[in-house]
């Protein structure tokens, strides 16, 4: 481990409505990546005994910070209030019903570790594992994909994932707006106006059934076609994200040719 890797601390923002089952899984999961960082809980006004839950978390000190909102307003609302609150070097959203695995973040770290990008995508779909299951959500998320890379001149392969990864700094100066699902295209909007270099990593995918208590729908996928349009058309001005040096690559430059021999030519 370099010392950049040793000092960067990774901050993980969980947005939590109705979780309770998954919830105590997930947050072990993340204690045992072996990263430095700070988990941040927002529950989202649950119903279900997640509070109590997460509450409890907090006491044993599984997880470092519990925002609660007092209703339910939408994961956008969430991740915005754990962005704002999270005091790490990079900051990474995750879901709490165990779809997205947190041992992928390690590799999802490494190119803004060794300064090679601002920002980064875990992607469902560029090679990795994944439970089989819709084919309309899969074909949804390649229409919304399609079409957020038009707005954003982006070449990403899954636009709706979860897994958004970015130096805190760059992170923090986005101007989010969005309360509820269309949070991820308006993430991915801003960080494109920001200029932020983004990479993508594949990551492997344990999707739910609704049974199993999948949230997102058909209404959601409608509602991020306006997201897409209203993040890329209409304001508000995003700043052009400047890195500081110590986020660029340390690679030694090319050594300088050797001067001409001026005696050797006269020769």
């Amino acid at each position: 481990m370099t010392a950049r890797e040793a000092e960067t601390r990774l901050s993980v923002v969980m947005p939590v409505y109705n979780e309770a089952a998954t919830l105590r899984h997930a947050t072990a999961r993340l204690r045992a990546v072996g990263l430095p960082m700070e988990v941040i809980c927002v529950d989202d006004g649950s119903t279900d005994g997640s509070r109590d839950v997460l509450r409890a978390l907090l006491a044993e000190g599984v997880i470092h910070r519990l925002i609660e909102q007092p209703r339910n307003g939408g994961k956008g609302l969430a991740v915005r209030a754990g962005i704002a609150a999270a005091t790490g070097d990079v900051i990474v959203i995750q879901d709490a019903d165990l779809e997205y695995d947190p041992f992928e973040l390690p590799r999802l770290l490494e190119p803004i570790q060794d300064g090679r990008a601002d920002a980064v995508f875990g992607s469902r779909f560029a090679g990795g594992p994944h439970r089989v299951l819709y084919f309309w959500h899969r074909l949804g998320n390649g229409v919304l994909t399609l079409l957020s890379n038009m707005m954003t001149d982006l070449n990403l392969t899954d636009m709706e994932t979860c897994y958004k990864m970015a130096r805190a700094d760059l992170m923090k100066s986005l101007p989010l707006r969005t309360r509820r699902f269309g949070i991820e295209p308006e993430l991915t909007a801003r960080l494109a106006q920001a200029r932020a270099r983004i990479y993508e990593v594949p990551i492997s995918y344990a999707g739910r059934t609704y049974d199993e208590g999948k949230k997102i729908g058909w209404r959601d996928g409608v509602a991020a076609i306006w997201h897409i349009i209203r993040a890329n058309v209409f304001g508000p001005a995003v700043p052009r994200y400047v890195p500081p040096a110590s986020a660029l690559p340390h690679w030694a430059p090319a050594p300088p040719l050797p001067a001409p021999d001026a005696t050797a030519r006269r020769s």
